[in-house]
């Protein structure tokens, strides 16, 4: 995940090694860097019909791991969204 810059220790270094970690992913995946902001956007669009969103907090990465068997290569989309207040849905 990308943690903000700051003007102490190595964060920028941090970032950059997590940028860089990012990019791998994504060449390692064949996944155009416009996948993961069409996937915020609809996940945006979906979530807000049932609760209000920090927007400006929503994370989405893509993490490769190892499976098993003809699965050897697994990626899978995290996403952290983070929720402000469940809509009244009217019960």
């Amino acid at each position: 995940m990308l943690k903000a810059f700051s003007k102490y220790g190595n964060a920028s270094k941090d970032v950059a090694k997590e940028r860089l970690k990012l990019i791998l992913i994504h060449d390692r995946t064949n996944i155009p860097p416009q996948f993961l902001n069409m996937v915020k956007g609809d996940l945006i669009k979906v979530i807000s019909d049932y609760a209000e969103i920090d927007e400006d907090g929503i994370e989405i990465t893509i993490n490769t791991g190892e499976g098993r068997g003809r699965n050897s290569n697994i990626s899978s989309l995290v996403a952290s969204i983070p929720i402000k207040k469940v809509k009244n849905m009217g019960r």
